[in-house]
């Protein structure tokens, strides 16, 4: 056990910079009242972690802590450069950081909040350890990739809680002893709120209520702990409880005569609060920041505008944008509000559904406006829009294997959305909590935001900061091109006292607001939680949770656990989906919806409901026991529609093949809608529960990941398929292996590759015909051009005998390739044209971009470098559309050769600039390899 000196406060000396570093609660960390912000969430788990730690820790355990799924090399790199942004922001004297070991090094100018806690409990202060105690370790905050980091602060974070309930039952015998029944009692009370299942605080709860002359909610008490330790646990009260309650209930329990009035008893289960007695708190402190969203609605024309709106958590974003939509809607503007769920992060498009969906709801005629072309790509994602326009004879969309097929999936989106909130006043298009938007709708974000001409509408993002995604940097360059970029800062002490005036009846003592101000710091949502859960005399909560807590308490039984059902669905509900879950009767739920929409917990909308803030639904979760979290869980699986939450919700309810089997048919459905990553996450997801299918899975695995250019992991992909494959799969796993290594330039094991594929091949033309095309390839560029002639030659009389037009186009493309480098330019172009034509005719725009790449080479070879630019510029805008990084990368290197031989100098290195950031994206991350850069023709 290691010995903790006690703690204290380090004075401010003059000229001295104070740091202090607040982990309990959301993490903050501050420099002389200012706010640090690192680069990445890492940062911050890893101060975190050393604060957490008394002695220095080993640079590989802190490496595997944080970047779990990277090789050693790479996860050391990735830790390195957080060290440096942590000593850039800390200062270097704070962060000692050796060869092997890292720790952090405390001084008078560096607090931590844990240890002052910790330091005045040891010290015997539990008023001030209560006083310190600013919420649960890291609330709020989370690192998705990084498991084991995860597991690290929820264990530290439990312990943590222990040490506090532990604190506030100490600090109740305390106030007992002293005779002050009253204090003792709210003491009691947080703590319950704490560990509802913890027997001894209910017995102290029971005790002190008949302590303070409350006989009947002493009785009351016993039967919420019997019903609680019943539900929960399976298990009857303590002799030593029931005893208590006898005693109560016989009069036998000597009652001292209560020296304060005692404490209102709660309403009766079913009865609903004075809703009054909680008004709408005035919206205050943003008039310059409403001012501003208006005129950036104001100076939407024909164009669009983009108006970013980021702040911490609670920092009223939220709140913000209502007003900016509700003045809008006045003036007749249509709003569509779209938004992101913690728990929804792996549903593809999920804001984007539901947007859709409360429009068409709202008004099916918006859809009459869309052509058919955009209809039917909307309708593989919102099949609702199809019977508003049953009478349109619409297209099948394009599958996912089909060329150019996603870039036209999310234009239609996008074209969707924007139609989806025109009219005649400019509409608004909002997507809060951004944060939380899964992959795909960030993606379909940021391809949007660079389409707003023409199109009158404001787009209105709203983000939780710190935060990064690639979509956040498009739409802040979008709101910097034209729109607006807002950062809200907290509410200074007048502001705090203008909103607690507007909520309470009487005037109020400026102490009291300063004391508000003080304890919340200023964030508005943290303001009105206190201001909800206490009165102006009342001790307030020490801590946020606390303060939920205090808001969830008078619910009844029923109330609570529809609550609990509402939590665990994650997301906005209706009616009917949570009675399901919950199990209650349709009287019991639509009575129970009633209370709590009454007490503020809940807000109704037009056809469902939704908590009123993402942290009551934390709370209610987490109160709910594990044994019931899984029922509900297994419930919400038969409930709801997505398949990515079936498999959320099996997963959650310990269900493993069933999730398995849900995360396979998620990953399909998320492939078929381009969302790439989620359908990454959804596959490897299947494989770790157990689907037996591994084989398909890891070739299906490998797919996606060459889409998105990682060919390392294609790679061990499709090797660990082809260990599980049974023979009469194995030449299709070697043709894709082949084709993998040319990819990678490792010409001589694609070659192995294929002649595999070959010999294992039956006799059938069209397979052995795209076989012998990708060996001519590699042949070529192992320096044989004789016989890469040959293979190509062959690859294109196979090609004819079966008819197999796309393996004939690639051979045509071979033959050109080879005879521009050659210096038989006329019958390099004349193949090339041949194989232009016939791609375009089979509609396969993969073979139309290498077509016109050589095209392009093969007129540069000529010293035609105008009609090169023309055709290499067809084939870059055409490759994007594939979302093919790999040889977008290597058209923009070919397009800077180019220009740059023409004379354009400015633009020949805004192209080259390109080609070397995607090129970097490409392959093995970090590790850069030479042979994917030197891609030029294929």
């Amino acid at each position: 056990m290691i010995a903790r000196l006690p703690y204290r406060l380090p004075p401010r000396v003059t000229g001295v910079s104070m740091i202090e570093v607040q982990l309990l609660g959301p993490p903050r960390v501050v420099r002389d009242g200012r706010p640090l912000s690192f680069d990445t969430r890492k940062a911050t788990a890893l101060l975190a972690h050393l604060c957490l730690t008394e002695t220095a820790r080993p640079r590989d355990a802190l490496a595997d802590l944080l970047w779990p799924d990277a090789d050693l090399s790479h996860a050391r790199g990735a830790l390195r450069r957080t060290l440096s942004s942590l000593r850039g922001a800390l200062g270097a004297e704070h962060v000692e950081a050796t060869r092997d070991q890292v720790r952090l090094v405390r001084g008078s100018d560096l607090a931590v909040d844990v240890d002052r806690f910790r330091s005045r409990r040891g010290a015997g202060d539990l008023d001030g350890a209560v006083a310190a105690w600013g919420g649960d370790l890291l609330e709020g905050f989370a690192v998705r990739d990084a498991p084991a980091f995860e597991e690290w602060a929820e264990t530290h974070g439990a312990t943590l809680r222990r040490e506090y309930a532990a604190t506030l039952g100490a600090l109740a015998g305390e106030r007992e002893a002293a005779g002050d029944g009253v204090g003792a009692l709210a003491l009691v009370r947080r703590w319950l709120a704490l560990d509802p299942l913890h027997e001894p605080a209910h017995q102290a709860l029971i005790r002190l209520l008949a302590v303070t002359g409350d006989r009947a909610g002493a009785l009351v008490q016993y039967r919420e702990c019997v019903r609680t330790l019943s539900r929960e646990l399976g298990v009857p009260p303590l002799a030593e409880t029931t005893a208590l309650y006898e005693a109560i209930n016989e009069g036998s329990f000597e009652m001292p005569r209560p020296t304060t009035p005692p404490a209102a008893p709660a309403p009766p289960d079913g009865s609903l609060p004075d809703v009054a007695a909680v008004p709408v708190p005035a919206f205050v402190g943003r008039g310059a920041d409403l001012a501003a969203l208006v005129a950036a609605y104001d100076d939407v024309t024909i164009d669009g505008r983009v108006a970013l709106v980021e702040g911490e958590a609670g920092i009223g974003k939220t709140r913000l944008v209502e007003e900016l939509a509700g003045r809008a809607q006045r003036a007749g503007a249509t709003v569509g509000w779209a938004r992101g769920y913690e728990d929804e992060a792996g549903l593809p498009y999920r804001p984007v559904v539901d947007l859709l969906r409360e429009r068409t709801r709202e008004d099916p005629g918006w859809i009459d406006a869309l052509d058919d072309r955009v209809l039917s790509e909307v309708a593989r994602l919102v099949p609702e829009v199809a019977p508003a326009v049953s009478t349109r004879s619409l297209a099948d969309p394009a599958t996912v294997d089909d060329p150019g097929a996603e870039g036209r999936f999310l234009g239609a989106l996008w074209d969707a959305l924007t139609q989806a909130v025109s009219g005649a006043a400019p509409g608004v298009l909002v997507l809060d909590d951004a944060q939380w938007a899964d992959v795909s709708t960030l993606r379909l974000l940021a391809f949007g935001l660079r389409r707003l001409a023409g199109r009158a509408v404001l787009v209105v993002v709203g983000w939780r900061t710190p935060h990064e995604h690639p979509a956040r940097d498009a739409a802040s360059v979008a709101a910097r091109a034209g729109g607006i970029q807002l950062l809200l800062g907290r509410l200074d002490e007048e502001a705090v006292g203008e909103l607690v005036r507007s909520v309470r009846a009487d005037d109020v003592d400026p102490a009291v607001v300063h004391r508000f101000w003080a304890t919340t710091e200023g964030v508005p949502l943290m303001l009105v939680e206190y201001l909800r859960a206490s009165d102006v005399g009342d001790v307030m909560p020490s801590g946020a949770r606390d303060a939920l807590r205090a808001r969830l308490a008078p619910a009844g039984e029923t109330a609570r656990q529809i609550l609990s059902a509402a939590a665990v669905l994650g997301r906005s509900f209706d009616v009917d989906t949570v009675r399901t879950v919950s199990g209650r009767s349709d009287e019991e739920t639509v009575a129970s919806l009633e209370e709590l929409v009454s007490r503020g917990l809940v807000q109704e909308r037009e056809v469902d409901y939704d908590f009123d803030h993402e942290l009551l639904r934390t709370v209610a979760y987490d109160q709910t026991s594990l044994a019931r979290r899984r029922l509900l869980h297994r419930r919400a699986a038969a409930a709801v529609p997505s398949l990515a939450a079936q498999a959320r919700h099996h997963e959650l309810a310990g269900q493993d093949a069933a999730a398995a089997d849900a995360h396979r048919a998620a990953g399909d459905q998320a492939r078929a809608v381009f969302a790439n990553v989620e359908a990454l996450d959804h596959l490897r997801r299947a494989l770790e529960l157990g689907h037996p299918d591994r084989s398909g899975l890891q070739t299906a695995l490998s797919d996606v990941q060459v889409v998105l250019g990682d060919y390392a992991g294609a790679l061990v992909s499709l090797r660990a398929a082809a260990a599980d494959a049974p023979p009469e799969d194995l030449p299709r796993l070697e043709h894709r292996l082949g084709r993998l290594h040319v990819r990678r330039g490792e010409y001589a094991l694609a070659e192995a590759h294929l002649e595999a594929a070959l010999s294992a091949l039956p006799d059938d033309p069209a397979a052995r015909a795209g076989v012998t095309a990708d060996r001519a390839l590699a042949a070529y560029s192992l320096g044989e051009p004789d016989r890469a002639r040959l293979l190509a030659s062959e690859a294109v009389s196979l090609a004819e005998q079966a008819e197999e037009n796309r393996a004939l186009c690639q051979g045509l493309n071979l033959l050109g390739m080879m005879a521009a480098t050659e210096g038989a330019v006329d019958a390099a172009i004349a193949h090339l044209h041949r194989s232009r034509a016939m791609a375009e005719q089979l509609g396969d725009r993969d073979l139309q971009v290498a077509a016109l790449n050589n095209l392009a080479l093969a007129h540069r070879a000529r010293g035609d470098l105008a009609v090169a630019v023309e055709l290499t510029q067809e084939a870059l805008r055409t490759c994007v559309t594939l979302g093919d990084r790999h040889r977008e990368a290597a058209l923009h290197n070919n397009l800077a050769d180019l220009l740059h031989a023409l004379g354009r100098a400015e633009d020949a290195m805004s192209h080259l600039k390109s080609a070397v950031e995607i090129f970097a994206e490409v392959g093995e991350g970090q590790q850069l390899e030479p042979e994917i850069w030197k891609l030029v023709r294929w």
